[in-house]
């Protein structure tokens, strides 16, 4: 670009590349060294008097960081910044401006049967960044080292499932060679104390006889817009590592902790976790759908990743990361404090009265706060939770499919009137399609209205108990209907009372299997995921091809979940939630 000395047609040249030429300012002062304006002027093809006219572009965060002195310029602090000259041997690097995520580049690559093995994906900036749980990664420019790593093994997806503890040590040990003394919250967080420093979301695709995993990573490296709950490398490292520094030192502990993995799996490197771990021997709690479901003592981890919790008996459970969070006892009970000034709001006992069990949860201020279920038979848990956690205004709502005499007995045990609600031509924006309402099942109805609570694509709607549903819902909140299919349990009984020579015990899930029980177990699996994805192709059809969802409840989730072939489950967002109509009693509350 010409230089420009006088008003005319370069400078509306310069104002029309003003972004790039900001840009590539920003990139030249991000190591936070010491920088003559005339070597800035040369590097850019300007003068040393317009500098002052590109940074103006630059970020109110980045701009307030300059010192300027004798012809100098300096920002207060390094930015997170990757160039894309740099050689981080054995990986291959390639730099992105700005794209949605990397992850969704090495993915792209997946797809189109390129090779994604030691290939690394930096981005500057991403407009759809994300972490676990399908929670959105939220930067700003400069303010987060954001990358992520392919690598492809000759392993099936069950052997990997402590890649994510694998990849948070890496990080940890990169960071420690950069002066940071980092912590890791299982199962890949990784903290200082109780902020969060950077996260990690691994995805996987099963091709050609390979698992090619995704490995996203964000670290924070300043926190710009002083986020609580987020540090950044600057505040938390000694000295003032640079961005190569940081980058090159978590690639070369990746490489090498990935390598012994493939080799010799998660066992070698468990001690190191254990000892890295924050909550190590500590009380935490697990928390499903912002909801405690657990909690107890973090006594360690197993070789598949999971999470060993010592309840407060003294009984053991393994728990695997799926979609529950940990947190300790303080944090749960900072974030159920009330804003300032805020005055209580209605307090509701939602009851979901299903076939087998009760089911109820505790709502304050739009927030579940406590899920409880209990068998028919015996409900005297429903009564001594009455009796701790009422309040004189609690409102009492509940979806049944249970019975006349269950019902009874559930308001037996309960001093205030139930307001049974059942389907409706119309709740909370969404138009009911079924022919007569009056014999929709509740339940039904309630998941459909639930399942808005996390997406609001098109979806299937799946149901898993006594008996699966399998219901659609539009984008444009039509609910169309959907199928009726015995649960487990029936298909399993029926077949074991008029068959002859099949009583055999519970089997389990296998691509082929080659014994009674697990042919049993697998041809179960296989009916409910077989019918699950008929109605997901015939949504898919009549949505013009946009995203259609898949949202499990139910007892059964979690073998659906598992059954369903990898490439389907890796091409659609598929959710596990518990206690989907609960959440459906609520958004209807919420929208009256």
């Amino acid at each position: 670009m010409p230089k420009m000395r006088c008003f005319g047609y370069n400078i509306a040249v310069l104002i029309l590349d003003m972004p790039m030429l900001t840009r590539q300012l920003v990139s030249l002062l991000a190591d936070g060294r010491p920088h003559h304006i005339a070597d800035l002027a040369q590097a850019l093809g300007c003068v040393p008097q317009q500098l002052n006219h590109l940074w103006q572009h630059a970020p109110e965060y980045v701009q307030a960081a300059l010192r300027q002195r004798d012809g100098v310029w300096q920002l207060a602090k390094p930015l997170a910044w990757v160039e894309d000259g740099w050689r981080v041997p054995p990986f291959e690097l390639t730099v992105l401006p700005q794209t949605t995520s990397t992850s969704d580049e090495l993915l792209q690559r997946v797809r189109a049967c390129l090779p994604v093995h030691k290939r690394v994906v930096a981005a500057l900036e991403q407009t759809a960044g994300r972490g676990r749980q399908g929670r959105a990664w939220q930067t700003q420019l400069g303010e987060s080292l954001l990358f992520s790593v392919g690598w492809s093994w000759d392993k099936p997806q069950h052997e990997l499932t402590a890649l994510a503890l694998v990849a948070a040590l890496a990080c940890r040990r990169g960071l420690a060679r950069a002066g940071c003394d980092v912590r890791i919250k299982w199962p890949n967080d990784l903290v200082v104390g109780l902020d969060k420093l950077g996260g990690i979301l691994i995805e996987t695709v099963r091709q050609n006889g390979q698992t090619h995993t995704i490995i996203g990573i964000g670290i924070n490296f300043i926190n710009a817009g002083a986020v609580p709950g987020r540090i950044g490398v600057q505040a938390a490292c000694n000295g003032k590592p640079t961005s190569h520094d940081v980058f090159s030192a978590v690639l070369h502990e990746l490489d090498n902790a990935l390598t012994v993995f493939e080799r010799e799996g998660f066992a070698s490197m468990k001690a190191e976790y254990e000892a890295a771990h924050r909550d190590q021997n500590q009380p935490v709690a697990l928390l499903r759908d912002s909801v405690v479901v657990q909690s107890g003592y973090a006594a360690g981890v197993d070789v598949s990743g999971a999470l060993l919790l010592r309840d407060y008996r003294g009984e053991e459970h393994l728990v695997s990361s799926g979609e529950v969070s940990l947190r300790r006892p303080e944090q749960v009970a900072a974030e159920k404090q009330p804003a300032h000034g805020e005055h209580a709001a209605a307090h509701y006992l939602l009851l979901d009265g299903g076939n087998s069990r009760l089911k109820w949860a505790w709502v304050e201020r739009g927030e579940i706060v406590r899920t409880q279920a209990a068998h028919y038979r015996d409900l005297t848990a429903l009564e001594q939770d009455w009796q701790e956690y009422a309040q004189p205004h609690t409102k009492i709502m509940g979806s049944a499919v249970c019975g006349e005499e269950k019902k009874q007995k559930v308001q037996a045990a309960l001093p205030q009137h139930i307001a049974w609600l059942g389907s409706m031509a119309q709740a909370a924006g969404i138009h009911n399609h079924y022919r007569h309402v009056e014999e929709h099942g509740a339940d039904r109805w309630f998941n459909a209205l639930g399942s808005r609570k996390f997406t609001q694509n098109a979806c299937v709607v799946v149901s898993c108990g006594t008996a699966v549903t399998i219901d659609a819902l539009t984008a444009n909140n039509h609910y169309l209907g959907g199928m009726i299919m015995p649960g487990f349990h029936l298909m399993r009984e029926s077949l074991l009372r008029r068959t002859a020579q099949l009583n055999r015990p519970e089997g389990s899930w296998y691509a082929f299997p080659t014994t009674t029980a697990n042919a049993i177990a697998t041809g179960m699996a296989d009916a409910v995921c077989g019918a699950l994805m008929l109605m997901h192709a015939r949504l898919k059809e009549r949505s013009e091809g946009r995203a259609v969802d898949i949202v499990i409840t139910g007892g059964g989730a979690g073998k659906i979940a598992r059954a369903l072939p990898e490439n389907f489950a890796a091409e659609n967002h598929v959710k596990i939630v518990e206690n989907l109509v609960i959440y459906g009693l609520l958004n209807w509350i919420e929208q009256q």
